[in-house]
């Protein structure tokens, strides 16, 4: 069994979870409103009672580092080191979202295209959409072919937050 460690943290935009493993890698990030989407998607990766959460301020540091996210160093995120469970398809999709440059976004076209996948928009939308470490792994960044912020498992008004924070301002949003 897996001991994960669990802190939370108060954002500008609502209360963040942050699960790393002792090795001081994150595992999942979320917002407190859906923890229950996060224990179910642990137990998915992780086999139900597969692992164990154990309180601890600050694992590894990564509260600390998300806390400077939020104050607006925003390339701290580019180095924290992460580890996934998934199809390898998903991790695929989700190593091509770390490359996208903070400030910008793409498509989820234009992200299976990256991904040597052209025609699976909508599988890459899925992975996406499964995302267990958001705003690390930025799927925020991804954004509709018209410009419409669809599909992020945190809301809407947090993806726009998230996305302004970083400097993108949608075209939908003028």
């Amino acid at each position: 069994m897996q001991t994960f460690l669990i802190d939370r943290m108060p954002t500008p935009v609502g209360e963040l979870v942050l699960i790393a493993d002792e090795q001081g890698q994150l595992r999942a990030v979320d917002w407190t409103d859906y923890y229950d989407k996060l224990i179910r998607l642990l137990n998915t990766h992780y086999r139900r009672g597969g692992f164990r959460l154990q309180e601890q301020r600050d694992p590894g540091g990564l509260s600390s580092l998300m806390q400077r996210y939020f104050a607006g160093e925003l390339a701290v995120i580019n180095d924290i080191p992460v580890m996934t469970a998934g199809s390898e398809f998903q991790r695929t999709v989700w190593q091509q979202l770390r490359r996208i440059p903070c400030g910008e976004t793409i498509t989820y076209g234009e992200l299976a295209k990256r991904i040597g996948r052209p025609t699976a928009s909508r599988a890459v939308g899925m992975a996406n959409g499964s995302n267990p470490i958001s705003i690390v792994v930025p799927c925020h960044r991804v954004i509709g072919s018209q410009g419409a912020l669809t599909g992020y498992a945190g809301g809407v008004a947090r993806k726009q937050w998230l996305l302004q924070h970083e400097g993108f301002l949608p075209k939908a949003l003028l």
